[in-house]
């Protein structure tokens, strides 16, 4: 599989990457980028409308889901026992089932420091989802 380097800048990059994972995700009702070095939504695409304070909190769950005090505490704790010095994150994919929705999270493999999220109905095919987002994820470098 081809992965789609873009001479565009990274902004583009991220809006593209949005754009496939709302187009290519099975029953996907919102995806978004999250910038985890800022806690800041980059770019998000959804088919319902939500006041910016939803997205801000959206934003701000993701990274506290990934790097909250108590993961990197936990983390720290497993690289020094297994004697690893890198940055490199443990948790790189999550699920989070609702009541009605199904919201997955993934790490770009490129730069650790954006999380793709997707949202879809709890109706979705876990195992598609995963392997499409997966797809999706791997052809971009954002």
């Amino acid at each position: 599989m081809a992965t789609k380097r873009m001479t565009t800048g990274f902004s583009d990059q991220v809006m593209s990457l949005v754009k496939s994972l709302r187009t290519e995700a099975p029953d996907c009702v919102a995806s978004g980028a999250v910038d985890m070095s800022t806690g800041m939504l980059l770019a998000y695409e959804t088919v319902d409308s939500h006041p910016p304070e939803v997205l801000d909190l959206l934003a701000g769950a993701t990274l506290d889901l990934f790097q909250g005090r108590t993961v990197v505490m936990i983390e720290d704790v497993f690289k020094e026992r297994r004697g690893v010095s890198s940055d490199q994150h443990f948790f790189q994919e999550i699920l989070v089932n609702s009541d009605n929705l199904t919201h997955l999270f993934v790490r770009m493999n490129d730069h650790q420091d954006v999380v793709a999220v997707v949202v879809c109905r709890k109706s979705v095919n876990v195992g598609m989802l995963f392997a499409q987002v997966r797809r999706v994820v791997r052809e971009y470098t954002v």
